[in-house]
């Protein structure tokens, strides 16, 4: 019998890997279990009528004999005892035990392809689902928007759930080794967005899917499905917005931050969920609208840093950030009192007004 099982096993196990299981295991090892459990609970009755067993006598005869292990302490002695126990254990219970081993196996190889294939219903709580991660250069994006997460103590060991058609055979491997997982599908259908649990995340990502305007269409559909299923005021939401124009609509759906999909840099991404705030400011080092950054060839005499940054502010110039040294090296946010001494400043400015270098020279000299 138990040849047989596992004959029965490694061809099962062949069909499934050539893609035929498509089965319930799991339904039919709940089943297995539920028959097996009649049997023990019908012999060990039949023992303690036949046989005049106590209970437990009953139960262990019936375990051991299913088990094919046979101690030899109880055995069936009356016609009526024996014959039940080859009815209901050798010609049924050991092929069931068999098959319910068999299909155990098998129900957790299912289990672990479905996975690996992004097939699996995940039903997780407190982690961070990325929807519609971009299709170009999209795992190396991901893998260092991930480590930029573990980075942060209080994401280290936050779960990282994948909502993508990108990886139709599986994650490649890097990123598994990163702690992530997926499921296999397209946002545009509340059946989809049921599979990934958006309502027990701890915060959600919305992507842009490549850098046409055609992305805020898909972006916006996928928000307002997810502003109908979960509260985003207790649930923060990012997404990434290609046409500034449409950043007004997001946010009137509740999104926390709006940002550009800049792919160099997914610390964005990162700084918008630990650092509310931070991603605008990073946004405009990176443009010439709103507040920007420039650099103002000058010699700086000494001064210390803390007074470089107050006489700017006071005289509404701007904010230093940097200064440069005559060895070309960029000294970022130095302490207040640590001499700058270099030959040029980097400085935020308001966009509209922008300071000569001679008036930052002349304020600079005192």
């Amino acid at each position: 019998m138990w040849r047989l099982g596992w004959r029965r096993l490694r061809q099962r196990r062949f069909r499934q890997e050539a893609g035929e299981l498509d089965v319930d295991l799991g339904a039919r090892v709940r089943r297995l279990l539920a028959l097996l459990l009649l049997l023990v609970t019908v012999h060990s009755a039949a023992m303690m009528l036949f046989e005049d067993l106590s209970p437990r006598e009953a139960i262990w005869l019936t375990m051991t004999t299913l088990a094919t292990v046979g101690y030899g302490d109880y055995s069936a002695h009356s016609a009526a005892g024996q014959t039940a126990t080859i009815v209901l254990l050798y010609l049924v219970g050991i092929t069931v035990l068999a098959q319910l081993a068999s299909d155990f196996i098998d129900h957790r190889l299912q289990r672990r392809q479905l996975k690996l294939r992004g097939s699996w219903e995940w039903r997780m709580r407190d982690h961070l689902l990325v929807i519609n991660p971009p299709r170009h250069s999209g795992q190396h994006y991901l893998q260092r928007l991930i480590a930029q997460l573990r980075d942060t103590p209080a994401h280290q060991d936050t779960p990282v759930l994948l909502l993508t058609e990108n990886y139709p055979d599986g994650l490649p491997e890097a990123l598994r080794q990163q702690g992530v997982v997926h499921h296999h599908g397209y946002p545009d259908s509340d059946t989809i967005l049921n599979t990934v649990a958006p309502e027990r995340a701890l915060a959600i990502v919305v992507l842009a899917e490549d850098a046409q305007r055609a992305s805020d269409a898909i972006t916006f559909d996928i928000l307002h499905r997810l502003s109908d299923r979960i509260d985003m005021t207790r649930i923060p939401v990012i997404a990434e917005c290609v046409d500034d124009a449409n950043r007004g609509r997001l946010l009137r759906l509740g999104v926390r931050s709006v940002i550009r999909p800049v792919r160099a840099y997914p610390e964005l991404v990162v700084r918008a969920l630990v650092a509310p705030g931070v991603e605008r400011v990073l946004e405009n080092l990176f443009t010439h609208d709103d507040d920007h950054s420039l650099r103002y060839d000058l010699p700086l005499r000494g001064l210390a840093w803390g007074e470089v940054v107050s006489r700017l502010i006071r005289q509404d110039f701007g904010t230093a950030l940097a200064y440069v040294t005559e060895s070309g090296d960029v000294v970022c946010n130095p302490p207040a009192n640590e001499p700058a001494s270099g030959i040029a400043l980097i400085i935020m400015v308001r966009a509209g007004f922008e300071p000569s270098t001679d008036d930052l020279a002349r304020v600079l000299a005192g």
